[in-house]
């Protein structure tokens, strides 16, 4: 939902969050073109390869999570230490320096089902050195 609301600049409720899809948009940011490949992912990968190939796919991260949902964010040290490692390794051509990536936290509007307070992503951004958004 995120990521089609940032492409349509609407919300869709009705969709199925298990699929993973590739979206590409253009946007003019900061008086330029730049066109996007957003991978959204199901989030569900079982097997670490499929997350490394991911993770090295891409160019920049939002490692988003759900405030109702605190395993999700559990997650979210893990796939940033992954990522880090990932594109620090030297094994990867021209890497000059980290991706840019974020820590989402996502669904704040449903405050009387959040298991995971603001205080805990604010926490674990500065820990990480990572910036940190909640949004609905």
């Amino acid at each position: 939902a995120l990521t089609v609301r940032f492409i349509t600049r609407r919300f869709i409720g009705d969709y199925d969050p298990t699929l993973e899809m590739i979206y590409r948009h253009a946007a003019v940011i900061d008086g330029e073109m730049v066109h996007f490949e957003i991978l959204d992912t199901a989030g569900q990968e079982e097997d670490s390869l499929q997350i490394e190939e991911k993770i090295k796919w891409g160019d920049g991260f939002a490692v988003v999570y759900s405030v109702t949902d605190r395993c999700s964010f559990d997650e979210v040290m893990r796939l940033c230490f992954l990522i880090n490692h990932l594109h620090g390794s030297p094994k990867r051509s021209g890497a000059a320096e980290q991706p840019p990536v974020v820590i989402v936290g996502n669904k704040k509007d449903l405050q009387f089902d959040r298991m995971v307070s603001t205080q805990d992503g604010e926490n674990l951004s500065k820990a990480l050195k990572i910036p940190f958004y909640e949004i609905s």
